[in-house]
């Protein structure tokens, strides 16, 4: 009877486990599929509704998001055929660093770009957005019941 209650509290475990990685992913792979100007267009309805931002905003923030979806969208294509072409799995620390870097240096860019289209208010609150949205990201990847940095 011990065996049976802990195989099956095992395979509980293992299938809750198992569901909750496509939940926090969900919204980014379905992305994949779609063209830059449709994921620029949502993205953009979003910040629409999250920071009611006016016409002349919109078309600013939809061109910014059309430039950004494109330049995502060809370094994946890039990467990907780097990785057929070479047939390796994982880049090099040197390879990490340099795309993380550019990262990086994108993201000033663009946040720089943003605070100049938004209200200091607007900028504010797309801040916190931004900010809480990177840190669910994390959780997700690392668990919820870990702990970490939840009131302690």
């Amino acid at each position: 009877m011990k065996k049976v209650l802990l195989t099956a509290a095992l395979l509980i475990g293992m299938l809750g486990y198992s569901q909750r990685g496509s939940h926090f992913d969900s919204e980014q792979r379905g992305m994949k599929d779609m063209s830059p100007e449709q994921m620029a267009i949502l993205k953009t309805k979003k910040m629409t509704l999250a920071l009611d931002l006016s016409a002349a905003q919109q078309k600013e923030i939809q061109e910014l998001n059309l430039e950004n979806a494109k330049e995502r969208q060809a370094l994946m294509l890039e990467r990907k055929l780097e990785k057929e072409e070479e047939g390796r799995s994982r880049p090099s620390a040197d390879e990490r660093f340099e795309f993380q870097n550019e990262k990086l240096d994108r993201m000033i860019a663009q946040k720089g770009k943003i605070k100049q289209i938004l209200s200091e208010e607007q900028f504010q609150k797309w801040e916190r957005m931004h900010h809480h949205r990177r840190n669910h990201r994390k959780e997700g990847k690392r668990g919820h019941d870990s702990g970490r940095g939840h009131g302690k």
